[in-house]
């Protein structure tokens, strides 16, 4: 017999659904910083293997599991929230299993997303993320509080970041599993290609390093990906909206520029098991996360 399903990961921004995504699958997949809304689109993590045996099995059953991170759910105040609340809205039709992941410390705010799932027919592991961050009581006060508004959901508390638990969340997602063929080849570890992924690590760098509006300000494109042998020239463009925000980014006589750079690129040769010379050019588009022409070439399109 074999087992596969999509598992969506759903939840309010920062909350931990990336760094949980990449602890279940193993890898670096999605962006992992302490702002919110680092996500922006729907990041496939795609795992395979043996179900444990089972009492009376002489071969164990195969798995794959299509995990989903996806952005965190906000009121939208630009035409990119409402692109990236599409993606949300997209993993709540298409999921085997949800991951509905919380913090101790914060209530689900937007209830027709959270009403959705409660009224779907999905089974539910309702992950309480950061309980690291916390104490026993307030644990297993809000451990009640979620048994009350989701009875049918199996509540997990769990740290991502520590490894508590995750183990456990994997056993369960082994149990709702529904029997099925693989949907992708085993040997594929994303749906997502080497671009995309150096993208996402240029733009991580931009929300370590830059402040305020600027990293919500910005989108990275990747111009050029030519394979060589022993090297890979890579060629990127960080948009900005306003001249500004090109200033500060590139920083006095490249200083900022160049420190972004150098940080992506020992990442992307960490990533790439391969050295690379990366090349960041900044760009000003006027208010692209209100274009619709914009959203679309940079792949904000849910469709």
């Amino acid at each position: 017999m074999h087992k596969a399903g999509f598992v969506n990961i759903i939840g309010n921004p920062n909350v931990g659904k990336s760094t949980l995504m990449n602890a279940l699958v193993g890898e670096k997949l999605s962006i992992i910083t302490s702002k919110a809304q680092t996500t922006r689109h729907r990041i496939m993590g795609i795992v395979n293997g043996q179900c444990p045996l089972q009492e009376g099995q002489q071969e164990a059953d195969e798995f794959q599991i299509i995990y989903t991170d996806t952005p965190g759910i906000v009121n939208p105040h630009y035409k990119l929230h409402e692109q990236m609340m599409g993606f949300v809205n997209s993993a709540l039709q298409d999921a085997d299993l949800f991951l509905l992941v919380t913090e101790v410390g914060e209530t689900f705010k937007n209830q027709e997303v959270l009403q959705k799932v409660i009224k779907s027919k999905t089974p539910i592991i309702l992950v309480i993320n950061k309980i690291d961050l916390s104490n026993q009581q307030t644990i297993l006060d809000k451990i009640a509080y979620w048994k009350n508004q989701i009875p049918r959901a199996v509540i997990i508390p769990a740290s991502a970041t520590e490894h508590f638990n995750v183990d456990a969340i994997f056993d369960n997602i082994l149990q709702f599993l529904p029997e099925c063929p693989p949907y992708f080849p085993k040997d594929e570890l994303t749906d997502r290609s080497m671009r995309f992924f150096v993208s996402e690590i240029v733009r991580e760098k931009i929300l370590l390093f830059y402040q305020k509006e600027i990293p919500y300000s910005c989108e990275v494109v990747v111009d050029g990906y030519k394979e060589q042998d022993g090297i890979d020239r890579i060629d990127v463009t960080v948009y900005v909206e306003r001249d500004s925000q090109k200033g500060i980014i590139i920083g006095h006589q490249g200083a900022a520029l160049k420190k972004l750079g150098t940080e992506a690129r020992k990442d992307i040769e960490e990533f790439t098991e391969k050295k690379c010379f990366l090349s960041i050019h900044v760009k000003v588009m006027k208010d692209w996360r209100n274009s619709d022409r914009a959203l679309k070439s940079f792949g904000y399109d849910p469709s």
